[in-house]
């Protein structure tokens, strides 16, 4: 078998038109790099699927033509059988009476071919909401300047955002990815671009809450100099907080009240074994200073012995460490959330999730069969970007996945909803299929890779509905035919922006246009904020760097214009940000997003994409602390503007 009849029984498309319809043919050193790089999977003879049996709905399967009747099934929990039966035809109805949750299926036919899949029994669709209409604040953690914080905004300021999210009408506030990044990799600041999306970023602990820590003179006098500068100095922040931490756990090892023990120990439990996975491997990083496919052979699979041995041996204070800065950041995070509750907050917490992980990163180590170090997840070209992209990201494939019955990607989830009342799935058609790019070549030569679509779909309501937690997904740009109808059969919420939802003649689509079950909101962390859109701030950042903003001024100018249409059509004569979140509080998608850079009349934007350090990506601080924000912006325009799905009176 060649390369490409090769690749197509693998569900690899190396042939496809791009974004300007051309048609591209995969290096077939790429394609084989592609092939080397993931798990070898053939089609099964029998039915070379995961099954699906979804809450209320027929659920059957059709055997391949080859399977030779009768053909014998089992359902399999652990080492427990579920369900057995016999198929005479070749379609075979599954039990409907299933407990929710994911099993094996285990077939042999007639002529002794067996095969085994995954077998999911998923609630009808994903959790809901149990609300009508509200909005969140839109936030960067980071970017939170405060009185008390420590240079970079932590979870004792989320609980502040939350209060002024509450004062403000709002349901919620929404954040970047929460993900643990490099604490030794001050260029790795970008939230989308993770060590592990399983476990928490360290920075965005309150070391002053722990109960334990005393600050030093040392500390106090480091502290004046990060709370008044315009960008997050990580390397700064990092130093003075893995310090601090280092003596908080020095504190609780020596003076911890029984309670506190416990509740660490009760941690400890619950989420062991990737718990002490990521210890070890945190451990090992800083200890080897090298990728971990450069490690000691004994040390590049994650091994559950290893780790325990590891942990009793030297390094086993240090190992407690991580897990002692893990259960710390999870706590602050839950009394967050906790808070939110008690506010009475419709979503709380709505929690971004990266499309995927650093190769050199804790999740592709533990995950070395669902993750492909030597595959990026990327773009193909298009008319935006002719080169195409390649975001030097790792990503889930199809085999790894099934041959775990989808354990790294619900653990994925789970790790995500833990916490939150709704979750962004980031670049969601990569549940459909995700276009890959291998090391050392361009993006024009990368593949598309199906994915078990309806059964991550499956997967994801199963853990929507366990967790009551709103799932949307980001689906931007050209997605495939019938794409979001699927999603949307499944409760999966879409994202609308609108400075995407305009028609071929640039004019804004109408506040019918949106859909019920949608969050929606003028920008993303990736475009121009409505004070820089409006100002042409952004167009002259990008020229100034080098970048062609693809837009031209006549088109702002024309942009403009036609947000004054819409907006005159839905009688709001102004243009100023209330005015536009006014439009999009009138639409029926359930969830609006304001974020406080709009609120507090920022012009840059958060990240530039296409830069690194050209500008301050990921860095930059609101300009106004906490304390003062209320007093900052216009509250009462704030409130008659979100009037129709707010919690306050105006």
């Amino acid at each position: 078998m060649n390369l490409f009849a090769e690749a197509a029984s693998r569900g690899i498309q190396a042939e496809f038109l791009d974004g300007q319809g051309r048609r591209r043919v995969t290096d077939a050193a790429a394609l084989k790099m592609v092939l080397d790089a993931l798990p070898p999977q053939a089609p099964g003879p029998l039915i070379s699927q995961p099954v699906v049996v979804r809450s209320g709905r027929p659920a059957r399967t059709d055997l391949q033509a080859t399977a030779k009747l009768p053909a014998k099934w089992k359902i399999v929990a652990d080492s427990r059988v579920i369900a057995t039966g016999d198929a005479h035809e070749r379609a075979i109805d599954w039990p409907r009476e299933l407990a929710p949750g994911v099993y094996r299926l285990q077939l042999a036919d007639a002529a002794g071919a067996t095969e085994e899949v995954p077998l999911i029994a998923a609630p009808e669709k994903a959790f809901n909401g149990d609300f009508d209409r509200g909005w969140l604040l839109a936030v960067q953690l980071y970017s939170v300047r405060s009185a008390r914080n420590w240079g970079i905004g932590d979870f004792t300021d989320l609980q502040e955002l939350l209060r002024l999210a509450d004062h403000l009408g709002a349901d919620g506030v929404g954040l970047n990815p929460l993900h643990a990044l490099f604490d030794d990799r001050p260029g790795d600041c970008s939230p989308y671009s993770p060590n592990s999306r399983l476990f928490l970023n360290p920075l965005y602990v309150d070391v002053q809450a722990i109960p334990e820590f005393e600050a030093d003179s040392e500390t106090r006098d480091a502290l004046a100099t990060l709370r008044h500068g315009d960008v997050v100095d990580y390397v700064a922040v990092a130093n003075l907080k893995w310090r601090a931490l280092r003596a908080a756990f020095a504190a609780f090892k020596a003076n911890a009240q029984p309670a506190r023990r416990r509740d660490f120990d009760q941690f400890r439990a619950e989420r062991n074994p990737l718990l002490s996975h990521f210890a070890c491997f945190e451990v090992l990083r800083h200890k080897f200073a090298k990728p971990w496919w450069e490690w000691p052979e004994e040390w590049r699979q994650p091994d559950d012995a290893k780790c325990a041995a590891f942990h009793k041996a030297a390094d086993g204070s240090e190992v407690e460490f991580v897990e002692f800065v893990q259960w710390t950041a999870d706590r602050q995070l839950g009394a967050a959330a906790d808070l939110a509750r008690k506010l009475g907050m419709k979503i709380g917490l709505y929690l971004d999730v990266a499309v995927g992980v650093q190769a050199d990163g804790f999740d592709a180590w533990n995950e070395q069969a669902a993750i492909s170090r030597i595959l990026g997840v990327g773009a193909p070209p298009d008319a935006l970007n002719l080169a195409g992209q390649s975001w030097g990201l790792a990503g889930f494939n199809a085999a790894g996945l099934e041959q775990q019955s989808f354990g790294p990607y619900r653990d994925m989830l789970r790790a995500s909803m833990r916490h939150a009342g709704a979750i962004r799935l980031d670049h969601v058609l990569g549940l459909k299929r995700l276009y890959l790019v291998p090391q050392g070549f361009t993006a024009a030569d990368g593949v598309y890779v199906q994915m078990p679509f309806e059964a991550l779909l499956a997967v994801t309501a199963l853990e929507s509905v366990a967790h009551r937690c709103v799932v949307i997904g980001e689906d931007l740009g050209t997605v495939p035919e019938g794409f979001r109808d699927q999603m949307a059969d499944w409760g999966i919420w879409s994202y609308l922006v609108m400075l995407f939802e305009r028609d071929d003649r640039g004019s804004f689509r109408h506040i019918d246009h949106y859909w019920t079950n949608a969050l929606v909101t003028f920008n993303t962390h990736d475009l121009s904020t409505y004070a820089g859109w409006r100002s042409f701030g952004d167009l002259k950042t990008k020229r100034s760097l080098g970048i062609d903003p693809g837009e031209s001024d006549d088109a702002r100018w024309h942009a403009l214009a036609m947000l004054d249409d819409v907006l005159r059509h839905h009688t709001i004569d102004r243009n100023d940000l209330f005015s536009v979140a006014n439009f999009l509080a009138r639409t029926k998608s359930r969830l609006l997003a304001i974020s406080l850079e709009d609120l507090l009349g920022v012009v840059d934007q958060p990240n530039i994409p296409g830069t690194v350090d050209e500008h301050p990506n990921w860095r930059r601080r609101l300009p106004v602390p906490l304390e003062e924000m209320a007093s900052a912006m216009d509250v009462a325009a704030l409130k008659a503007a979100t009037r129709e799905r707010s919690r306050a009176a105006v």
